[in-house]
């Protein structure tokens, strides 16, 4: 930039996990921050209620060459781990035809790399904050395990294993006995497991109560939330953005001029910049989640568990087990499907029976802003003034701490300290 720091005006726009951590690492370079959102406080949308997991090991994109034929496999049925909802939308088949390019070979190569460089420098970002601020939001460091029930899928993932350690990231694949001693309750699924990979070093946690409080100590030190205004689009001239139209939240307009635009809008993202010429390859992935009470019940697994055989994790947060998981591609539709909210409660009491109240379910849906690579767009776009920090899929809570940092970076002149391909360089 081309002012003093502490001089320069940065609008966030959006108040999940990518935005507020863009946010924070913003303030602490000395930049003047507002943070804009639609919802009456952080973390409300995409990062509500997600899986848990901060799960580096599990950076393989869904693009990949096995990709096609498994999703043709599940088309239409309501409980599959990916449902596709064609629509008249031709954003969707454009974001298909781009997923088809990117299950090529050396395209997964590729962007497994991009996920494991950003997923390992945003685990170590989020522990020195956590270190620095003191923030708890349930964590966990006992790690991930995922578990198999079938011979030829724990072989596959062995040899994953293999491939994720080439990039650093160790995933070790373990005997169904030793699963059971890190994850007790597993034990009366011992004639089904087959085996399971073990992430030593990822973690869970939940990820709407660490950016709540991520929000509130950026607060403390002067970033400005800007709550219950509705952002209704960006003003350009001349090659760069002039300002952002906002609704506040007594329902007046107004026009937030900055030297510097965020859009950490997440699958929102593409609508606000496409009228300015900007077109970003995110499309909706509508993930579904079930939160139970364990209070009263024993036999809840202590640590976060992947289901490889239905794409569901179990994590748990305090007295509370997450059921997370699905895919379903049916544009910006957040209504809750019954089929697969009842598949992701369904499932768990077949492996975990009387272990939570079935009665304290709280089922929620989110829209993943997803790219056909999985891989985030991060970084200064073409246009003035313009940086883009979304896409992250899945890995939201996973990336979110070091993608904010890393635009932190960028916006401040500095080159990130990791190697990923970022918007613009």
């Amino acid at each position: 930039m081309q002012r003093e720091v502490n001089k320069v005006k940065v609008v966030v726009l959006g108040a999940g996990i990518i935005g507020v951590s863009s946010a924070w690492f913003l303030r602490e370079a000395g930049f003047d921050v507002t943070v804009v959102d639609r919802q009456p406080e952080a973390a409300l949308e995409t990062t509500f209620a997600n899986g848990g997991q901060i799960s580096v090991s599990q950076s393989e994109p869904w693009a990949s060459p096995g990709a096609p034929l498994k999703v043709m496999k599940w088309l239409w049925r309501d409980d599959s781990p990916l449902l596709f909802r064609p629509r008249a939308d031709p954003r969707q088949w454009a974001w298909g035809l781009q997923f088809l390019r990117e299950c090529m070979p050396g395209r997964t190569e590729h962007n497994i790399v991009q996920m494991v460089n950003l997923g390992l420098y945003s685990r170590a970002t989020l522990q020195a904050l956590r270190n620095a601020t003191g923030i708890q939001y349930d964590e966990s460091t006992a790690g991930i395990l995922q578990v198999y029930f079938d011979r030829e899928s724990y072989e596959a993932a062995a040899d994953a294993c293999q491939l994720m350690r080439q990039y650093d990231c160790i995933r070790d694949p373990i005997s169904a006995e030793r699963a059971i001693e890190l994850e007790p309750a597993l034990a009366h699924l011992k004639d089904h497991l087959v085996g399971a990979t073990w992430a030593d070093t990822d973690e869970s946690g939940d990820a709407r109560a660490f950016t709540q409080k991520l929000a509130q100590h950026a607060a403390a030190r002067g970033v400005e939330f800007r709550f219950n205004h509705c952002i209704r689009g960006l003003n350009a001239e001349g090659g760069e953005i002039t300002g952002v139209r906002v609704r506040c939240a007594d329902g007046k307009e107004d026009t937030l001029v900055a030297d510097a635009y965020v859009v950490c809008l997440g699958s929102y993202s593409p609508l606000l910049t496409a009228p300015v010429g900007l077109y970003l390859p995110v499309y909706p992935a509508k993930g579904y989640s079930a939160t139970l009470s364990v209070d009263g019940h024993e036999g809840a697994p202590s640590m976060s568990i992947t289901d490889d055989a239905v794409k569901m994790v179990y994590t748990r947060l305090g007295n509370r087990i997450r059921i997370a998981g699905t895919a379903e591609l049916n544009g910006y539709n957040t209504e809750l499907n019954t089929v697969r909210c009842e598949a992701l409660t369904k499932r768990y009491f077949e492996l975990f029976p009387d272990s939570a109240d079935p009665n304290s379910v709280q089922y929620w849906s989110g829209l993943r802003p997803s790219t056909p690579s999985n891989v985030p767009i991060i970084g200064r776009s073409r246009i003035g003034k313009l940086f883009i920090n979304t896409g992250h899929g899945t890995l939201g809570w996973t990336e979110g701490p070091g993608s904010g940092r890393a635009l932190a970076d960028i916006i401040a002149g500095k080159k990130p300290e990791l190697e990923f391909d970022f918007l613009g360089a």
